[in-house]
């Protein structure tokens, strides 16, 4: 049973940095392609959207409103994924959710988000104040 927990979330200003960390276990030696996703203020009933994936070959994926100021990155021997935020905007603000999928290795933004086989974190809420 593969489990996530992330950690990281906070609050910052606008233009503000912040790293978020997500800790993977039970896989039982095996890789997975992970991503983050993210769920805007107010926008939980639409569902989360695909942030940035790392997909089990190393190929990286990032949403349009993130490119150039996000980076992910993994660190297999540790089983952690990262997300470096940087230049944070407002609209940045939500709950981020680490996300591994089971069975793919090849992801999309939109598989890592909506895949009945994708496996999620509790999340951690990143804020950014104007």
């Amino acid at each position: 049973q593969v489990q996530l927990v992330e950690s990281g979330g906070g609050s910052v200003q606008t233009g503000g940095s912040l790293r978020l960390s997500c800790v993977l276990s039970g896989s039982t030696g095996r890789s997975y392609s992970m991503g983050w996703v993210r769920h805007g203020p107010g926008k939980e009933r639409e569902g989360v959207e695909g942030v940035a994936t790392l997909d089990d070959y190393g190929t990286i994926k990032y949403a349009d409103s993130v490119k150039g100021r996000f980076t992910i990155s993994k660190d297999n021997a540790k089983n952690f994924l990262y997300l470096q935020m940087d230049n944070l905007k407002p609209e940045d603000s939500g709950t981020y959710y680490c996300a591994a999928d089971r069975v793919r290795r090849v992801v999309t933004l939109s598989s890592i988000a909506t895949a009945r086989e994708v496996v999620r974190g509790q999340g951690t809420q990143v804020t950014v104040s104007s």
